[in-house]
């Protein structure tokens, strides 16, 4: 199994010298380190890791915000480590859609499930968006072949059945997709009116 990739962002070099021993020791792979958030961003664009282990207090662009960039962007979940639990700190966290906060200083032995209930729940959030696209394609194309099955009942007399089997037909002998071929329907109807 590949090595988990990780990214650390803290403002403290000694930190994140004791991170990356820490997380090299537990079998995680240390693929980038930086001392400020908006670093820390480039290098998840850049690097694309499994996990960013960032502190919340940084310079040029703190945590919270930096978070709530990679999670916009679905670049990699987003583990806090930070001497502040202040209610306010933990509520942005939240707001940025952080996986997982862990208060300075912690033990290696909070570190391992800290990383694996984040990588858990972004897989999670990730398996739930991926379903909820492949929902709305499919509800779109049933709308796009429904749209093409009445321009076929409309203007070639068929009935609903018949014209959801030109539709399918169609479809096999072109090797394009019912959709594709219901757009083309659609739109050589529309360029008929227009013409």
């Amino acid at each position: 199994m590949a090595q988990t990739r990780v990214v650390i962002a803290d403002d403290e070099s000694i930190i994140r010298m004791d991170l990356r021993e820490m997380l090299n020791s537990l079998g995680y792979l240390v693929v980038g380190e930086t001392g400020d958030g908006i670093s820390a961003v480039n290098l998840a664009r850049e690097l694309r890791p499994d996990l960013v282990i960032m502190d919340i207090k940084m310079p040029d662009l703190d945590g919270i915000q930096a978070a709530k960039i990679l999670t916009e962007e679905r670049l990699a979940p987003v583990l806090l480590l930070t001497a502040f639990s202040q209610q306010e700190l933990i509520e942005g966290a939240k707001d940025a859609g952080v996986v997982g906060y862990i208060v300075k200083p912690f033990r290696e032995s909070e570190l391992v499930p800290a990383i694996e209930v984040a990588l858990s729940r972004f897989r999670e959030f990730k398996a739930l968006e991926k379903e909820l696209t492949d929902t709305r394609n499919i509800l779109e194309t049933r709308k796009i072949v429904e749209r093409a099955k009445g321009v076929l009942m409309d203007t070639q007399g068929l009935k609903e059945a018949e014209a959801f089997r030109k539709i399918q037909k169609l479809s096999m002998n072109t090797r394009k997709s019912m959709r594709e071929v219901a757009e083309a329907i659609l739109l050589a109807n529309q360029v008929g009116k227009e013409g």
